[in-house]
């Protein structure tokens, strides 16, 4: 079966599960856990957006449930800024800049070049890999 297929019949059984709690609900109870369950399944699967359209639920507290549930893990904070400090002296400074992130490790080796010039060139490729 083509995965796009299978996604589709995913998002279907799930839709159907909700529909049928919501014709025999009583006023307005609480999503039952175990149909919590089944949206972060498919949210992990098929994003938290498709997947809260999809069901007609509410995209913060999907992503909410699906934190408390440890199936999203939020996403460190990069250091909003790294001072690099040029050595005194007549010759040309050296630097080795090196960067990582979730996609490996980057190492740059300068000759010559200023700390602002390192920090843009840091941030261009730091943005560029986010």
């Amino acid at each position: 079966m083509p995965r796009s297929k299978g996604r589709k019949l995913r998002i279907e059984r799930v839709q159907a599960r909700f529909e049928e709690w919501r014709r025999g609900r009583h006023g307005r109870a609480a999503i039952p856990d175990e149909l919590w369950s089944a949206a972060i399944g498919l949210a992990c699967k098929d994003g938290v957006n498709r997947t809260a359209a999809a069901l007609h639920l509410d995209s913060g507290k999907l992503k909410r449930r699906m934190v408390e549930a440890g199936a999203m893990v939020r996403k460190p904070v990069a250091p909003a800024f790294m001072e690099l400090m040029a050595p005194g002296g007549g010759k040309l400074a050296e630097y080795t800049i090196e960067l990582e992130g979730q996609h490996g490790k980057l190492r740059i080796h300068c000759k010559g070049a200023t700390v602002a010039d390192l920090a843009d060139l840091g941030r261009a490729l730091w943005d560029a890999a986010t």
